[in-house]
């Protein structure tokens, strides 16, 4: 389906699917290393899925998969494609993050840490990847409410309304057009305002201790 409708658009490009459950830590390795024939320049960590919940009364069986698919598959991918092109000029890897990996959203706890750590670990590695000198750039970009198939998900439910349970949301298409403005600028963040819905591009929100004295020396 979506090879057919990216086709109708532009018949030109070859256009290669691969469809594996990558909550499953072996086929995040098996999807990277059946993709070795091709020279990657960009890397975008979109696969995911949230919850909406309390703690207490969360699915853990849906939490684990989460976290699995969430944190460890996008670390796994992240950590091989910055390993073999991270020496590559012009090459980029973008992890989806979320609004909710920058400010923590009531009876979404989990799911707001497990986005906090992609907005982590994808801030503190463009920090890496500048202090290392490699020619690799990391971003993170970070949605709020997007019309997709998220919030049905999210909340187990077979139809899900964005405008009344959000009021105000963008779509798929705008939110990829944000990617691309993220792509194409200098900065590390991109990130959706979830008061005004607008969207600006920063640099790294989290402090970071590079250059203080007693760091850890690396190896």
């Amino acid at each position: 389906m979506l090879r057919k409708e990216i086709w109708e658009k532009y018949p030109d490009l070859d256009v290669v699917v691969r469809s594996l459950d990558l909550s499953i830590p072996e086929n995040a390795h098996q999807l990277y290393e059946g993709l070795k024939g091709y020279e990657i320049e960009t890397w975008v960590n979109n696969a995911g899925f949230g919850n909406y919940d309390s703690v207490a009364h969360q699915d853990l069986q849906k939490i684990g998969t989460m976290l699995h698919l969430d944190i460890e598959a996008l670390t796994i991918l992240s950590t091989l494609f910055v390993r073999d092109y991270r020496d590559t000029k012009g090459t980029q890897l973008i992890n989806v993050s979320s609004a909710g990996g920058y400010t923590m959203l009531p009876a979404a706890v989990t799911y707001c840490a497990a986005k906090f750590y992609v907005s982590a670990f994808t801030e503190g590695l463009a920090w890496e990847l500048k202090e290392t000198g490699a020619k690799m750039k990391a971003k993170a970009l970070a949605p709020a409410a997007t019309r997709t198939e998220f919030g049905m998900v999210a909340n187990n439910v077979r139809e899900y309304d964005y405008d009344k349970s959000f009021g105000r949301c963008h779509t798929s298409s705008q939110m990829a057009g944000f990617l691309l403005e993220l792509y194409d600028s200098e900065k590390v963040v991109g990130i959706v305002d979830r008061e005004s819905f607008s969207f600006r591009l920063a640099d790294p929100v989290f402090p970071y201790a590079g250059g203080f004295a007693h760091n850890q020396k690396c190896i």
